[in-house]
């Protein structure tokens, strides 16, 4: 099965910077055919997507965190980054990477959805106004 293990979340004044980063292994196909993501969940609120990235590296983010955060991986290291600056109250949560199968027509919106088939145990950001 697919494990991932998330690390880098923190408490930060809002304007400020962090980057998550995330462990993938136990890979049950080739690493070239998940695509992964981003999401969060602040208290009382459901989980909401943040950022994705296909098998070929393209990505898409959700309209509230463009041009702040960046989502990239590096194959090599089998590690997933969310580099998010310029941080608000508002991105306050538990931040998940996932991870699931794709096909070349994946099409995914992080703006409206919000599943994957393998999660992270999340970690904790706080942003402080």
């Amino acid at each position: 099965r697919v494990d991932l293990m998330e690390s880098g979340g923190g408490s930060v004044q809002a304007g400020g910077s962090l980057r998550l980063s995330c462990v993938i292994s136990g890979y049950t196909y080739s690493r070239t055919q998940y695509c992964m993501g981003w999401f969060r969940q602040a208290t009382g609120k459901e989980r909401e997507g943040v950022a994705v990235i296909d098998s070929n590296g393209s990505t898409r983010y959700r309209d509230s965190v463009k041009a702040r955060f960046t989502i990239s991986k590096d194959s090599d290291k089998d590690t997933l980054y969310l580099q998010m600056n310029s941080l608000k109250a508002e991105d306050s949560g538990m931040y998940y990477c996932a991870a699931e199968l794709c096909s070349a027509s994946w099409s995914y919106d992080p703006n409206i959805d919000a599943d994957m088939d393998y999660w992270g145990q999340g970690t904790l950001v706080t942003v402080s106004s």
